[in-house]
């Protein structure tokens, strides 16, 4: 028998008139192999490129590559704060964040999905580590699920 787990969907408070913070992107051309743009407070434009393994170049940046970034900046500032509200700030002076995100065939539904291994460097102290973890909104996404609304332009 399967073992199925439920998930709560996190979605942000409908009681706050607007988010804290939203930031938009724009990817254009061909797909992985196209362009992305974003036109926030310090606009930033890349061009993107299949990586060798998936039978491209690999001369230019890809889209795992930007999650395991985004992760890893938000794990350590998830810990960072956590940290402080626990009065442990020292605990992560030397705190260094390694991410892999894993693209691979998704199991029992098919097509690709992703898997990621985080490593934090420079921190001994188990229960920031965890209160990091369960803060950071990356974390929270890919363990809760959030909402999703797909819609044409």
């Amino acid at each position: 028998m399967l073992a199925t787990r439920s998930r709560l969907l996190l979605n942000i408070s409908r009681r706050a008139t607007t988010p804290h913070y939203t930031a938009t992107a724009r990817a254009a051309g061909k797909g992985r192999s196209g362009q992305v743009h974003s036109n926030d407070e310090a606009p930033l434009t890349l061009s993107l490129a299949l990586p060798k393994a998936l039978g491209g170049l690999g001369d230019g940046t890809n889209p795992e590559q930007l999650f395991a970034m985004g992760y890893a900046s938000c794990f350590l500032g998830a810990m960072q704060m956590m940290a402080g509200r626990l009065g442990k700030s020292d605990a992560v002076k030397d705190a260094v964040i390694h991410t892999s995100v894993h693209l691979g065939e998704a199991e029992q539904i098919g097509g690709f999905g992703v898997a990621v291994d985080i490593r934090v460097e420079g921190v001994e102290d188990e229960e920031v580590i965890k209160a990091g973890h369960e803060a950071c909104p990356y974390s929270r996404a890919l363990v809760h699920g959030i909402e999703v609304n797909v819609s044409k332009a």
